[in-house]
């Protein structure tokens, strides 16, 4: 009976067997039907064919798999190739590609007389009938406070060496902080706007097209792109030049006594908004075309000015010579500033921030704590300069340092050191944050407390 039972039970192992078989068969044959199908292959064949015919397919397919995966290895290949090249690279990439010119520099005439426009003589009538129609403007936005627009710019190209844009970006940001704490408005130029104007005298054009284009403003403040605030809390005394039309810094003995070509800095002035501005643009700018008459102007100013080199007619070197020339005309309405830095020489000031830290605080904007650092020589954008590039660039982060302390102060932080990029906390997080004031004296975030 034991025998019997062990019989059927392989019996029925063995039907399970081949059950399992017919349907495996099945399946083989229904994926004999498939690829041939998809081979085109057209009627069947005999089991032997159907094998071949399977075997040399699954060989064909694992050779098609291998030649594409080559295929596609080789193209990747060619690809890292151009990304370790120029396509993915910045650092390499030729910038000259997309910064096309669309026609060609205008041809200029040396033989026809330069001028920045057309004349105009009623500039102080046309703006104060449009001062009493939108009266929603008003040239001064507090008593003895004009409204100002500081105006700044550089080269419509990139700088000639990378580093040169991080350190105009730096400048320009401290000039937005100045002019954001002390409610003045600001305008950063990229267009040449006279190719006959370019380099030195690039800004007359800039200025005059403001000036008429912005009746509202009183004063319009230029400061050269290399020149940075490094007193965040110094208010200039407007009060002073309400009889001026023009404001640099300068002496007047080394103007009208020596004609020294150093005697006043166009790289930092004040410029009211009036007719006299205007006629003093016109005065200005006929030295200024390149060319042959820059280069001839730059002899004369070369001879008649006291230390002067040859070189081309620059925009300083003509104001000293007008002012030294013409004084009666132009003198009584311009003021020499000595008494704090609207323009401040970088290579005396920067060596003594930190003497500055220890024995003043902001808003002195003298040699105590200077208004503006100048750094003038270093040409951060350009690919040589008068000094060493280390010098400079080492110079100008202190300088933009020192002037960012004072906005960071605001908020509780400062730099490590004027070397440093990093910052740190120094002042605890309260919660009574308006009634804090920072380490300058300054309430915040209005930034109304702001005095001298």
């Amino acid at each position: 009976m034991l025998s019997w039972c062990i019989g059927q039970r392989r019996v029925a192992q063995i039907q399970r067997s081949f059950h399992k078989m017919k349907v495996t068969i099945l399946c083989l044959l229904l994926t004999l039907i498939m690829i041939r199908s998809m081979l085109g292959a057209g009627e069947y064949g005999t089991p032997k064919q159907d094998f071949d015919l399977l075997h040399s397919s699954l060989a064909s397919a694992g050779s098609h798999h291998t030649h594409n995966r080559r295929i596609l290895e080789e193209v990747k290949d060619a690809d890292d190739k151009k990304s370790n090249t120029n396509s993915n690279s910045y650092e390499s990439f030729d910038i000259s590609k997309i910064l096309v010119d669309d026609e060609p520099a205008e041809k200029i005439d040396p033989n026809k007389p330069y001028s920045l426009g057309p004349k105009i003589s009623d500039w102080d009538e046309q703006r104060r009938e449009w001062l009493e129609k939108n009266k929603e403007f008003p040239n001064f936005v507090q008593p003895n406070k004009p409204r100002v627009l500081l105006v700044t710019g550089s080269s419509p190209k990139p700088c000639e060496n990378p580093v040169g844009d991080h350190y105009l970006l730096k400048s320009i940001k401290n000039k937005i902080d100045y002019c954001r704490i002390h409610g003045i408005e600001i305008f950063y130029n990229l267009a040449l706007l006279d190719a006959e104007m370019a380099g030195f005298w690039a800004k007359l054009p800039l200025i005059r097209k403001l000036l008429l284009s912005h009746p509202e403003i009183e004063f319009l403040w230029w400061m050269d792109s290399d020149a940075m605030f490094t007193d965040m809390v110094f208010e200039l005394p407007w009060e002073r030049y309400k009889d001026y039309n023009m404001v640099m810094h300068g002496w007047n003995e080394m103007i009208y006594d020596e004609k020294n070509w150093i005697g006043l800095n166009t790289g930092s002035f004040l410029l009211r908004n009036n007719q006299w501005s205007l006629d003093m643009l016109d005065t200005w700018a006929p030295m200024g075309p390149k060319g042959k008459v820059r280069d001839e102007a730059g002899k004369i100013l070369t001879r008649e000015l006291k230390g002067r080199p040859v070189f081309e007619a620059d925009d300083q070197s003509a104001m000293v010579y007008i002012l030294a020339t013409q004084r009666e005309k132009w003198g009584n309405k311009v003021y020499l500033e000595n008494h704090y830095y609207l323009h401040g020489y970088w290579g005396i000031l920067v060596d003594s921030y930190e003497e500055m830290i220890e024995k003043y605080r902001p808003g002195f904007g003298d040699h105590r704590w200077p208004l503006v650092t100048h750094f003038v020589g270093c040409k951060p954008c350009g690919k040589f300069g008068d000094y060493p590039v280390e010098r400079c660039l080492k110079q100008m982060d202190r300088a933009y340092n020192f002037g960012d302390n004072q906005v960071l102060q605001m908020y509780g932080f400062s730099h490590k050191s004027l070397a440093s990029r990093k910052v740190v906390k120094i002042r605890n997080e309260t919660s009574n944050p308006l009634e804090v004031k920072d380490e300058l004296g300054l309430l915040h975030p209005t930034f109304k407390a702001l005095k001298v």
